[in-house]
Parts: C-alpha cells; sequence; structure tokens
C-alpha cells in the first residue's frame, strides 16, 4: 500500500516516528513534511492539501495526517472530493473509522495522543477492512451530498 504522510511542526517527530515504522513495513511511504529538523511554525491546512490530494487523486491507496490534535489537518482534508478523514484518538476509534466509515485519512493529535500508542492505531486502521454491508450505503451517501454540495458551490 502506498500511505501519503505529513504533518505541521506540532506533529513532526510523531510523524517521524510513524514514517519510520512504516518505512520498515511492506508499505511505500511518501513523505511530505514537515521534517523533525524543520524549525519554526508552519500552517497545517498547507500540508493536509498536499496529502489528501494525493489520496484523492489516487496516486497514494490512504494518507496520515497529523497536527496537535488532528482536528484541523481533518476538517483541511475533508475538503477533497473522496476524502473521508478521521481524527483517532483510541483503538475503537482506529478501529471503527475504517469498519464503518472507510476512512482513508488517519489524523491524529501529537499532543493528544501517547506516541507509542499511536502507532498500535496506525496498525489497527491499516489491518481493518471495512464490513460494508449497511456501511456502504451510508458512505454512498456521504459521496452523494459531497456531490450536491460541490454542483453547489460551482453555480
Amino acid at each position: 500500500m502506498k500511505i501519503a504522510i505529513a504533518s505541521d511542526h506540532a506533529g513532526k517527530d510523531l510523524k517521524s516516528l510513524i514514517s519510520d515504522y512504516l518505512s520498515l513495513t511492506s508499505h511505500s511511504v511518501l513523505d511530505y513534511g514537515v521534517s523533525v529538523d524543520s524549525e519554526g511554525s508552519v500552517d497545517y491546512p498547507d500540508f493536509a492539501d498536499v496529502v489528501a490530494s494525493e489520496v484523492s487523486n489516487g496516486r497514494a491507496d490512504r494518507g496520515v495526517l497529523i497536527c496537535g490534535t488532528g482536528t484541523g489537518m481533518s476538517i483541511a482534508a475533508n475538503k477533497f472530493a473522496g476524502i473521508r478523514a478521521a481524527v483517532v484518538y483510541d483503538e475503537f476509534s482506529a478501529r471503527m473509522s475504517r469498519a464503518h466509515n472507510d476512512t482513508n485519512i488517519l489524523c491524529m493529535g501529537a499532543r493528544t495522543v501517547n506516541h507509542s500508542r499511536a502507532i498500535d492505531f496506525l496498525k489497527i486502521w491499516l489491518a481493518t477492512e471495512f464490513e460494508d454491508g449497511r456501511h456502504k450505503e451510508r458512505v454512498a451517501k456521504i459521496a452523494e451530498i459531497e456531490k450536491r454540495v460541490g454542483n453547489r458551490e460551482a453555480e
């Protein structure tokens, strides 16, 4: 699986840890920053833009975004067609975001999640399959809303 990953300044250490872990697996990692060596503040929407674009356009299978809480990254990423980004904060939310919502971008907060547990959440999220069934219909409804709202913005 090809996974795009990025963070803002708050998430750079956790992003580095996750990127290193993914590099040890069979996954291909597309690391879009921010570098652990970088100094100063950066704007999380710029990094969410790159990763969400890669996933939305099919150049990456899934994405991982990290900021202080994960919320800002999630909000920005969910502006893209076909993106279902969720903030994950424990094992249950990691599992259910995939099983019931078919999320394709995992968002975490470097200031809210224990870094060693973050790897566990990532493992669960990567291993969990979408359950389909009634959940498929619900995800399809989200896609319909996305189309309808997108068409309204074009008017």
